[in-house]
């Protein structure tokens, strides 16, 4: 082992006093729990552990807590060691600071591997041990891997995965009304003016509010039509800086985007005109599909969660359902599937052993199983059974990832530096659908860019 460095955890409120943060504790509850109630086999190997504390943060909340705090109540059990969860909404904004100021979780589960890229330049993460080394060369492909590593030294593997490019729909307003999945581009943009002319309601409905982080879901907007317009070679020009962000096809994509998010007899449907995009929280954008005041929303594989949000069944996500999706469609309908996806990765800011034990089940296909099991996510694992799967949607969407003839890429503004990706460029999606031109934005954004 390593030489463990001790740094100090602030308890919850104390962690909301100093940072604002919004938090929701989800804290396992074994005490009444007997060992000898819970299979043990697959746990032997993470060793057994006398009161020892995991402490963990991230940026996942509500219900989708209780399930990861469920996914390793068995771990818990077996090992010993109790997992303590803190969600917060401004995990992303105060996970550096936490660090710097030496009062970073134990495990950070990281959703962007360009913030990944700026804890390991603080000096703040521990490498890696090798049994979680192990597991990734096992279970996820290189492309995943690298994703988990910063100047050649590997930090995190990854953990749950998300398809983004899923346009979510209602299948019997779709087969009353005989829309037709649309197979390119210009189908979907063929489908979306016909609804639209009907007068009925505006074809999408769209969020962009997510606090700090506001602007994202119009990125991953820009992220697919980039990938699905130019491909993957300028998509990681692109991320890469191998373009500059106001390139010419860059400015394809977003104008391509904006007419459907600047437009307003395509958006907001069920929730108001062009400028309520920006007020609209992403969790609920969705929704008014369910009420038939919209029949088009684009969100990544997640969004199935918040179609039954207290955790009911009364919203079926089926292709005979209450609601299912289709990937966004290519330019051409024999074109190679191409998606675009994201994912998270737990780090480390405490050297021991229970924490790398923790990281080492989190790395295997035995967690991969157990959570996606529980419903609402998938993962890229390579020993995860897609059959486990809790819809018809994530069985595909596993099945996608799985598939050695899918070109994936990774969510562009998460691989971005920063000051790009979780800052100029989900600023400018909100300047942008707030009137300023294409051009106006790509520049600023492009201005920001840190210098090599």
């Amino acid at each position: 082992m390593r030489l463990t460095r001790h740094r100090r955890w602030l308890a919850p409120a104390a962690i909301a006093a100093a940072a604002g943060l919004a938090l929701t504790a989800c804290t396992g509850d074994i005490a009444n729990e007997e060992a000898g109630d819970v299979d043990c086999g697959p746990y032997e190997e993470y060793g057994t552990f006398d009161g020892a504390n995991v402490t963990v943060a991230g940026t996942i909340l509500d219900l989708e807590a209780d399930r990861l705090d469920e996914s390793w109540s068995d771990f818990e059990t077996c090992t010993g060691i109790t997992v303590d969860y803190q969600g917060s909404s401004e995990f992303e904004a105060q996970i550096a600071v936490l660090a710097e100021g030496g009062n970073a979780p134990d495990v950070g589960i990281v959703p962007q591997p360009g913030l990944l890229q700026r804890l390991a330049a603080g000096g703040w993460l521990i490498p890696a041990s090798e049994e979680v080394e192990a597991n990734v060369d096992e279970f996820w492909s290189e492309d995943w891997k690298q994703y988990g590593t910063a100047d050649g030294t590997f930090y995190a593997a990854p953990l749950m995965a998300s398809i983004k490019g899923y346009v979510w729909y209602s299948p019997d307003e779709f087969e009353e009304k005989g829309y037709e999945i649309p197979k390119t581009l210009d189908e979907l943009k063929s489908l979306s003016e016909d609804i639209a002319a009907e007068g009925e309601h505006k074809p999408w409905c769209v969020g962009l509010e997510s606090g700090d982080a506001t602007g994202w879901p119009g990125t991953d907007w820009i992220e697919d039509y980039m990938l699905r317009l130019h491909g993957a070679d300028v998509y990681d020009q692109w991320v890469t800086h191998g373009i500059p962000f106001n390139d010419p096809q860059v400015a394809e994509a977003f104008d391509a985007v904006g007419e459907y998010l600047k437009n307003d007899e395509m958006v907001n449907g069920g929730i108001g005109d062009v400028s309520t995009l920006v007020t609209e929280a992403f969790q609920t954008a969705g929704l008014p599909i369910l009420d038939g005041e919209c029949s088009l929303h684009h969100q990544a594989s997640f969004y199935e969660t918040f179609w039954n949000p207290e955790g009911g069944d009364e919203n079926t996500v089926a292709s005979d359902g209450t609601v299912f999706a289709f990937l966004l469609p290519p330019v051409n309908a024999d074109d190679p599937l191409s998606v675009t996806g994201g994912g998270e990765f737990p780090v480390a800011f405490r050297d021991a052993e229970e924490v790398e034990a923790f990281r080492a089940y989190l790395s295997s296909d035995t967690w991969a199983n157990e959570r996606v099991s529980l419903g609402g996510v998938i993962s890229a694992n390579k020993g995860l059974d897609p059959q486990v799967a809790s819809s018809e949607l994530l069985t595909q969407s596993i099945e996608i990832l799985q598939d050695e003839e899918t070109t994936f890429r990774f969510d562009g503004s998460d691989l971005m530096p920063g000051a790009v990706g979780a800052d100029s460029f989900w600023k400018g999606i909100v300047s942008w659908v707030g009137g300023q031109s294409t051009q106006q934005v790509l520049d600023t954004i492009e201005a920001s860019w840190p210098a090599s």
